[in-house]
């Protein structure tokens, strides 16, 4: 139990609120409403495995970097307390289960598993050589809504599936966004090490000047999104309601102060992520 316990602590296994909502959002709207219990079990188990891959391999693959970097080097797998085969074994465990759950939802899920398996693996590299890493990490998150759309559709190519395509685009500008701001914060070691970033590259004022673009293009495309799908009133109050804490996220920070970062990363984007699932929820059966 122990070291099930470090290995979910090594992948921050409570951060999958981010991008959860998210996959419920497509699923939401593919079924228009919900759809049978086997398909939300395994979207959500399909969703679950599929950020522990990310975030097993990530871990794997930036431990070195993790080591030189103060704010990482207390992470169970530099410490220690999480072997590197212990790290393994979780990350391909949780790749079957991820065949397994794409397998038992749709033909067209189990076919796309091999290109979400592209980004999932291969986006911890990306830092390696593009600042732009931090928006191939939200396109990365934004396959949940997708895959979990194909799952209930099974389809993904025709005009009726613009939503979908809609939904990826906002995770990966909101997720882009606000990992901006969180990489605000190793900006002297990652150019010290050489690991690419915005911040690195251009500075922190440009980075959240970037990030707060993101977040309002983020809106732009809810309410596009809206539009599109006929959605009612309380969806509409979760968009006011979503762009309320993106403004209250880039109060907390600026390029003086960083100090209030992990609220503005963790807090309020868990509240975005919960405040829109439950706005299509009530707009599904309330409006």
């Amino acid at each position: 139990m122990r070291a099930i316990q470090d290995f979910l602590e090594l992948i921050k296994f409570e951060h999958t609120i981010f991008a959860l909502p998210f996959a419920y959002l497509g699923m939401l709207l593919a079924a228009g409403g919900f759809p049978t219990f086997a398909q939300f079990f395994w979207i959500t188990v399909a969703m679950a495995a599929a950020r522990t891959v990310a975030m097993g391999f990530n871990r794997i693959a930036d431990r070195a970097y993790d080591a030189l970097n103060p704010r990482t080097a207390n992470r169970p797998l530099i410490t220690g307390a999480v072997s590197l085969r212990t790290a393994w074994i979780g990350t391909l465990t949780a790749t079957g289960i991820l065949a397994l759950a794409a397998w038992l939802l749709s033909p067209m899920t189990l076919c796309l598993l091999p290109i979400a398996l592209v980004f999932l693996f291969g986006y911890s590299f990306t830092k390696r050589f593009t600042w732009m890493s931090h928006f191939i990490l939200g396109f990365t998150d934004g396959l949940a809504p997708v895959g979990a759309w194909v799952a209930i559709r099974g389809s993904l190519f025709t005009p009726q599936d613009l939503p979908a395509w809609i939904l990826l685009a906002v995770v990966t500008v909101w997720i882009g966004g606000f990992d901006l701001i969180y990489a605000c914060q190793d900006i002297y070691i990652d150019r010290e090490i050489g690991i690419q970033s915005i911040p690195a590259r251009f500075g922190i004022p440009a980075a959240l000047h970037l990030s707060a673009i993101s977040h309002i293009i983020t809106i732009l495309l809810l309410v596009e999104l809206g539009i599109l799908t006929g959605l009612g009133w309380p969806y509409w109050l979760g968009i006011i309601i979503t762009a309320a804490l993106l403004y209250w996220e880039h109060t907390l920070v600026s390029p003086r102060d960083l100090s209030r970062i992990n609220m503005a990363f963790f807090n309020i984007n868990s509240y975005i992520s919960v405040t829109l699932f439950l706005s299509m929820l009530g707009a599904l059966y309330i409006a």
